[in-house]
């Protein structure tokens, strides 16, 4: 036995290493026992990343939430759990993306009539201090329980839409959104993705109901700065009450409205609304907006200062919403870019805009693609760009004008966004256009 002691005792490969320190012993109880007793802000840092080192990704975030800070442990959380994480797009917080993302799922998921509403409200104090952005693209409605029976003695088509009108509502986010306070941007679209062949219109509806709702809750939302409602079928009645609610907003920048069902109404509610709040940023891309809307816009153009991009693009504004928009920019000095592709506009718009290019100094952007401006209406652009120095960008792709007319508006484009780089490489703080 004296021989075996001493064969131990030599033995080379043996050493004290392998026994593990007491302190690496309380590490590992307090690990493995953290959802009992989750000990970790009294220690000391190189403890508490071997602790959160150790930590499950599956423990319940009513533990974690408030106590592991440490971006390493929600690194893992979102990368078990998602396969594209770009940590870039949430400031480079992995914690933010976790709770953004998995707030946005269950709302994406959230059936009313099924789902417990306590499932969201319960994550309000583990997730307000991280939700800065939510964009949602989908919103299931209730389920339809015996539809068919109850319709059975409904056979006109008034009848159904009444009835799809109380069977399509949705979750409504007031107290939700109202209890983030760090809310700053908002991205919805109600309708469903992957229906298959369950379609049907009503899936698509954003209601009354869902409007006013939401018009209540986003007025609530006073750290807000980006508003974006798509894809909703969002009409003239919808808007207005929205743009009301919107009106003395103390921080909303950013609107974005493209892809509804706006027409001259609601773009006349708009055009006040420009005029009467502090937006930058206007998208009313792909809606049905005619010249009364656009004259309205332009009426709100003439009145506002701090609107620097409206997106018109795809409606139907023709000359006379064109040469109203541009009467507008003789006077207004904020707008510095404006699309108008796709508007049948023609030449009389041209010849407006060969004015505003002659006097306006705030333009750097201008977009006329796909229109008809034709070959009169490209050479009074030329003539109104003779001694402009600010515009930097003017797209006349497919608006008929002549080749050669194309090269030199170009040309001078060109040189003024070559003098504003140079600019910029000699002045560094100015603000880059």
């Amino acid at each position: 036995s004296f021989y075996t002691r001493r064969c131990i005792t030599e033995d080379p490969s043996w050493s004290l290493v392998t026994v593990p320190s007491l302190t690496e012993l309380c590490l590992q109880h307090i690990a493995h026992n953290f959802e009992k007793n989750p000990i970790l802000n009294h220690l000391p840092p190189e403890h508490q990343k071997k602790v959160v080192d150790r930590l499950s990704t599956s423990l319940p975030l009513t533990v974690t939430a408030n106590i592991v800070s440490h971006e390493d442990y929600w690194k893992r959380c979102c990368m078990e759990r998602w396969q594209v994480c770009d940590v870039s797009n949430y400031g480079d917080s992995w914690k933010r993306m976790f709770f953004e993302r998995h707030l946005e799922n269950i709302l994406k998921f959230f059936i009313p009539n099924a789902t417990d509403p306590k499932q969201v409200l319960e994550l309000i104090p583990l997730c307000k201090g991280y939700v800065r952005k939510l964009e949602i693209n989908q919103f299931l409605p209730p389920l339809q329980v015996d539809q068919k029976e109850e319709s059975n003695d409904l056979s006109d088509t008034e009848d159904d839409a009444e009835l799809a009108e109380v069977y399509t509502y949705h979750y409504d986010l007031k107290d939700l959104i109202t209890a983030l306070p760090h809310l700053e941007e908002l991205h919805l679209t109600y309708g469903v993705n992957s229906c298959g062949m369950n379609f049907e219109w009503s899936l698509f509806n954003f209601t009354e109901l869902d409007c006013s709702n939401l018009a209540a809750a986003v007025k609530m939302c006073h750290n807000l700065k980006v508003f974006k409602l798509t894809r909703s079928k969002v009409d003239d009645d919808k808007i207005k009450l929205l743009a009301r609610n919107l009106q003395h907003h103390p921080c909303l920048l950013e609107l974005d409205l493209s892809h509804n069902l706006i027409r001259d109404h609601g773009a006349q509610a708009l055009g006040k609304l420009i005029s009467h709040s502090r937006l930058e940023t206007l998208d009313l891309c792909n809606n049905q907006i005619c010249h009364l809307g656009a004259q309205a816009l332009a009426q709100g153009l003439a009145e506002s200062s701090t609107l620097t991009s409206l997106n018109l693009r795809l409606n139907f504004v023709e000359d006379k919403g064109g040469e109203a928009i541009g009467h507008a920019l003789l006077t207004n000095t904020s707008l510095k870019s404006l699309h108008l592709g796709s508007n049948n506009l023609s030449e009389p718009t041209a010849a407006v805009f060969s004015q505003v290019l002659a006097q306006n100094t705030t333009l750097r952007s201008i977009n006329f693609s796909c229109n008809h401006l034709g070959l009169d209406g490209g050479k009074q652009l030329l003539e109104g760009l003779a001694n402009n120095k600010t515009l930097t960008g003017l797209d006349l792709r497919h608006a008929g004008v002549e080749q050669e007319t194309d090269f030199l508006i170009h040309e001078i484009v060109w040189a003024n966004r070559e003098a504003v780089r140079m600019g910029s490489l000699q002045h560094p703080t100015t603000e880059p256009l």
